[in-house]
């Protein structure tokens, strides 16, 4: 477990991310961070209520209720529960305990740009081992404690900023096949399911707990499990809302992988039990080019049918997972 909070801060100089240890920092482990986007202007409170109604036209600005725990299905809400406007929602914020998630935000032009620049903040540390870089996306989620959101994993890397406020964030480490098993790892990268991805109790002491304050932040690598919480005993009135952000990205390895995690699905319908990706790199250099196929192959028979046999039959591969 760890407290972000203890470690010493970088000169505020411009708005940047950085490792606590830039020389050890490795895409595939999870890692402490600091940062101090907290204090760039387009995070302040006025400017996410801006931005939160410039999503509602790509349903974009979702709600969630207050009656998840860990174990609970990931679930936004495009309309807020009680029919409340976004305008409402912002003024009334903590007399609403509204918990708000803005989806996407890199869909308007000036917060791409600045997902652009955070990445670029740590490009060097990531592309030392995996380059290739694309695809950024920006998740802020707005909450008034107690607030949860439930054990999950992504797609991508993960630049988790803790921006107002404070949350506890825990996630485990992405190799551990006891915490998710490969078969629901796979199921997820090649079909956006989470229905095999289960928390149990037993699975919190063998986290990374980190006790975010505002400028502290965490990386971690593609499908590390994670789930976060906030209670009330930090807050005070005028004083509840946490606000933290998710800047994730794909790179050249998450798309391999995801490409091999595509053959092994095949594979494993043929009634085999493939090498999960990394296992074997001899092996993973044999079917990335095979999963590439069979992704594009399923993105394309998903695109020419209609919606009622696209519902039944098949999704398309998520973006990135090919």
């Amino acid at each position: 477990m760890g407290d972000c909070s203890q470690f010493a801060v970088a000169p505020p100089a411009t708005h940047r991310v950085w490792a606590d240890d830039a020389a050890s920092f490795s895409t595939y482990r999870i890692a402490a961070l600091h940062h101090n986007m907290h204090e760039h202007p387009l995070f302040q409170m006025h400017e996410l209520a801006k931005l939160a109604k410039e999503l509602v036209p790509f349903s974009q600005c979702r709600f969630m209720r207050h009656d998840v725990t860990p174990a609970s299905k990931i679930a936004h809400d495009a309309l807020h529960p009680d029919g409340r406007s976004i305008d409402e929602c912002f003024e009334r914020i903590e007399e609403l305990n509204a918990w708000l998630a803005l989806y996407n935000i890199e869909v308007i032009p000036r917060y791409q740009a600045l997902l652009g620049d955070i990445v670029d903040t740590m490009r060097a540390q990531i592309e030392r081992e995996q380059p290739g870089i694309f695809r950024v996306n920006g998740f802020v989620f707005i909450t008034v404690p107690p607030s949860v959101t439930p054990f999950h994993i992504d797609r991508e890397n993960n630049l988790w900023l803790q921006l107002h406020g404070r949350k506890t964030l825990n996630v485990w480490d992405h190799r551990d096949r006891s915490i998710v098993p490969a078969e629901a790892v796979e199921d997820f990268i090649v079909t956006h399911s989470l229905r095999k991805v289960r928390f149990k109790e037993e699975f919190r002491p063998l986290s990374h707990e980190f006790n975010a304050h505002p400028g502290d932040g965490v990386y971690f690598p593609s499908t590390s499990p994670h789930m976060t919480n906030s209670d009330t005993a930090w807050t005070s009135p005028g004083d509840r809302v946490s606000i933290s952000i998710g800047v994730t990205f794909y790179t050249s390895a998450t798309r391999k992988a995801a490409r091999i995690h595509q053959a092994n699905r095949v594979l494993r319908r043929c009634g085999l039990s493939p090498a999960y990706p990394g296992d074997s790199p001899a092996l993973d250099g044999l079917k990335a080019p095979v999963g590439r196929l069979v992704g594009a192959a399923r993105a394309s028979i998903v695109s020419r049918i209609g919606p009622a046999a696209r519902f039944k039959l098949a999704t398309a591969p998520p973006p990135g997972s090919y």
